[in-house]
């Protein structure tokens, strides 16, 4: 069985990388996106993962698609279309290390993924499915993970949601809240960033925007406040749970790889959503903090996904700490 099989968008991110001899901006060619991220961070740490999506049929889509082969990803169900290009993100960074994004997307070829190009018995044979909200911003990819989405839960897969809102691929903050809370009531397991709170729940509150998330069926809710930590909530009670402070180098791809590490940590326990209790999620958190706190040491996404070694030396030196 594959620990984590995850539908969405892999991407290039075109890097701020400063200044040519001539005075112009450079940008480096990184390989990206959200649920790509995530996979590669478990595969690292240890876990059989599958990707499903699509990209182009030109030279970033197939650097994209040797890239996740090169990190072991179970490529079986990526597509590579002829009809449309691979989307690309160029990011900019400011002197904190953190991200804008202005996206080449009209239509990228993730945007196209059909409901016909799923590979349901890959979908069926995973321990948790994973998605994030880009895949609903146009059809047939909106219709296309309607559709995986309830093959996994027929197939009882646990599922798994990181909304990642991206606003200049929305027509609207409110369109977007709409496509984005239509997910919820099929998830086990969401993270959302403070921003993300109004959005998925008119609440701004993230204590208060957790609960209401778990009154709607999620079992572990998970709310990142990036240099801050992230606050956890289940059924039993919540927690804040202390960031690993650094200096961040890039902060692309962070809450990628902890989300990463949290699903590692929620996988090798065994349990159900329904009986993780408040102490066991902030464990995972914990273990999440420790993967995201390396990757933000390096630049780019899928080329900072730290070694499971390295995450477990993290650890081990503030258990020394204490």
């Amino acid at each position: 069985m594959t620990s984590v099989t995850a539908l969405g968008e892999v991407l290039i991110d075109f890097t701020d990388a400063g200044i040519s001899p001539s005075g112009q901006k450079l940008f480096e060619r990184n390989p990206g996106g959200a649920p790509a991220n995530v996979l590669v961070a478990l595969k690292k740490l240890g876990h059989d993962v599958a990707f499903i999506g699509k990209v182009g049929k030109d030279m970033h889509g197939d650097f994209l698609r040797e890239t996740l082969e090169a990190n072991g990803i179970d490529c079986t169900g990526l597509i590579s279309d002829p009809d449309f290009f691979t989307t690309l993100a160029f990011v900019a960074l400011d002197e904190q290390g953190d991200r804008s994004f202005s996206f080449a997307r009209k239509p990228g070829a993730d945007t196209q993924l059909k409901p016909e190009d799923l590979p349901l018995d890959i979908i069926k044979d995973s321990r948790v499915f994973h998605v994030g909200s880009l895949s609903l911003t146009d059809e047939p990819a909106r219709s296309t993970t309607i559709a995986a989405l309830k093959a996994a839960k027929e197939a009882g897969c646990v599922m798994s949601y990181d909304p990642n809102y991206r606003d200049s691929l929305w027509p609207s903050a409110e369109a977007a809240a709409e496509q984005m809370r239509s997910l919820v009531t099929y998830m086990d397991l969401i993270k959302i960033s403070a921003e993300e709170c109004a959005l998925m729940t008119d609440l701004d509150d993230p204590a208060a925007a957790a609960a209401a998330l778990l009154d709607q069926g999620a079992s572990v809710v998970v709310v990142t406040l990036d240099a801050e930590g992230a606050f956890v909530a289940t059924k039993d009670g919540s927690l804040m749970v202390p960031s690993f402070r650094v200096d961040a180098v890039d902060t692309t791809g962070a809450g990628d790889s902890f989300w990463g590490g949290f699903l590692c940590a929620f996988c090798e326990s065994g349990l159900k959503p329904q009986l993780v209790s408040i102490d066991r999620a902030a464990s995972f958190v914990r273990f999440g903090n420790a993967v995201a706190s390396l990757c933000v040491r390096n630049r780019g996404a899928i080329p900072a996904m730290p070694e499971r070694s390295d995450v477990e030396e993290v650890l081990a030196s503030r258990e020394d700490q204490r």
